[in-house]
């Protein structure tokens, strides 16, 4: 694997047709708070941001302090941000973690799809990973829809192994291997 660091760094800024995806900034927290002060959007992941202070908060002590890998999801149209895609690398299993939140009203015009794209290539033709994979809730089949748009394929259910919203819930586990990315692409 290259060096994640500095390639996770000279890909910060990505864009397809109708996205951009580029490091979080403070300006973004009316946006921020916008989607994660809304309940249908968090419903699967975190109790819903109170107020635009928070949002600053989590901007400031997460997606600021440590920036790499973490993106905002931005319309190029409107230059507002929409969503934020995170991609951790694990150098020990060669592999990547995708995780991801969408505006509830942009959720079906396959903005999420284009961002998974972008991270899938730089996953596999950047960083030399063996293997990217995602977990959802149960519940939320859009989101098991979305992995497998990306090509991602089921591997199994992990029974109440994460707390959401003070519940434990059930996860379905997807991941590609490099070898089926290049078989698609």
């Amino acid at each position: 694997m290259k060096n994640k660091n500095l390639s996770l760094i000279m890909h910060s800024r990505m864009e397809s047709d109708r996205i951009i995806l580029r490091p979080c900034s403070i300006d973004d927290a009316e946006d921020l708070y916008e989607f994660t002060s809304d309940e249908e959007t968090t419903r699967f992941i975190y109790e819903p941001y109170k107020d635009v202070d928070q949002a600053k908060r989590v901007l400031a002590n997460y997606y600021l302090e440590e920036p790499i890998g973490k993106y905002a999801l931005v319309l190029k149209e409107t230059n507002k941000m929409i969503g934020v895609v995170e991609f951790r690398v694990h150098e020990e299993t060669k592999g990547g973690e995708l995780g991801y939140t969408l505006s509830r009203h942009y959720w079906g015009n396959g903005y999420m799809t284009e961002a998974g794209k972008l991270i899938l290539e730089l996953a596999f033709n950047v960083l030399g990973v063996e293997r990217v994979f995602a977990a959802t809730d149960i519940r939320n089949t859009a989101s098991a829809k979305l992995m497998s748009r990306l090509g991602m394929k089921h591997e199994g259910t992990l029974r109440r192994n994460h707390m959401i919203k003070g519940e434990l819930t059930d996860s379905f586990h997807y991941s590609i291997l490099k070898e089926e990315y290049e078989s698609e692409s």
